[in-house]
Order: C-alpha cells, then structure tokens, then sequence
C-alpha cells in the first residue's frame, strides 16, 4: 500500500542538483502539487548503465532501477544533443562524449572540434528529452519533447549546465546558457517534457 504522503511526492532519480533546481521553478510557475526532491542516498546505490542505443530506453530502465527504492513516484531523463551533421552524435552518449569524468568544458571542446568547418544548416542541432515515471513496480508515463536550434563556434553565458554555452536558441536570439532559470525552463526540451509529465500524472 502506498503511503499518501508519499503519493504527491516525485524523486528524481539522479544526483544532479541543476537538474532538480529546473524542475522545481517549472512545478512551481505551473502551480503543481508535487514536491520534488532528489532521490534518497542516491549516491549509496551502484550506478544505473545507460547502455541502450535509444533515450527512451536508458530513462525507462533507469526509473524501474530506482523506483525500488521507494513508494513515491520515481522519476528519471535521459537527454542529450543531436548534431544530425555528426550523424546524430554526441545523441545517447552526450554525458560520456569526451570519456568518463570529462568536464563540461571538456566535452564542449571536442564537440566544437568535430565541428570545425561546418557551417549553415550544417550546425543545426537539437536537444532531447525523454522522461519516464515509475511507481510500485509499474510504468505510469514515458514522454518526451525536443527543441531545436544551432551551435556557435565559441561558448557564451555562464549559467546552466551540459552542452548550453554553446546550443543558440534563435527564437530569444540567446545560448541557453544566458537564459535566465525561468526562460529556460519555458522553452528547454528538459522543461517541457517535464510539464507533459506533470500533466499525465495529474
């Protein structure tokens, strides 16, 4: 039986309080009554392998891993950049692109080098998002949403986290790291999969 204190309760099953902060400005602007929190001791339990070639795969397996762990609903994303150019990479491996541990400096510096001479269209590119949720064993949504725009050669802005120095988003003329939290979270493929989400659980 689940405990109701519980049932209005979402844990992000990750250790990323970027993450965490994002979906929080986006339940609260929307008036949503669940509480976000990050999963409990998280950290204490061995790491979920997001080996499947697909994002809706490593999110869906990652919410079933974790949702062992507790009565409320358990929550998990896989997301990443598409440079269609690059054949769709960095895609499914966008966290890992420049090796394990790599910094996000890191993995910005080597996507900008497979870039180099690129130009045009050819820079398009787009975020993913897929979210899965997971309650007592049982699957109760898997959504997903995109957004698109273009990388620039060089980073701009300080804010957010990944790959936003470098994603422009040409609707607000910006990077998405010079978005404020609230914008971003409007517009981000990780924002609106998370109202979708939202709204299916309600």
């Amino acid at each position: 039986m689940i405990d109701t204190k519980e049932a209005w309760k979402l844990y992000l099953a990750s250790g990323n309080a970027g993450k965490l902060k994002e979906f929080r400005v986006l339940s609260q602007a929307c008036g949503r009554n669940w509480q976000l929190e990050l999963l409990p001791d998280y950290a204490k339990f061995p790491e979920f392998e997001e080996s499947a070639p697909t994002f809706a795969e490593n999110a869906a397996g990652k919410a079933f891993y974790y949702s062992r762990q507790s009565d409320g609903v358990v929550f998990a994303d896989d997301s990443g950049l598409v440079v269609p150019a690059l054949g769709g990479a960095p895609g499914v491996f966008s966290a890992r692109y420049a090796g394990p541990g790599a910094s996000n400096e890191q993995k910005i510096a080597k996507l900008l080098f497979e870039m180099k001479g690129l130009e045009g269209a050819n820079r398009n590119a787009y975020f993913v998002c897929v979210i899965a949720a997971v309650r007592a064993g049982r699957a109760v949504a898997v959504v997903s949403e995109r957004v698109d725009g273009e990388i620039r050669k060089e980073p701009r802005g300080s804010d957010g986290f990944g790959y936003d120095p470098v994603f422009f988003f040409p609707p607000l003329g910006k990077t998405f790291a010079e978005l404020r939290a609230e914008e971003k979270s409007q517009h981000s493929h990780r924002g609106k999969a998370f109202l979708r989400l939202l709204e299916v659980l309600d």
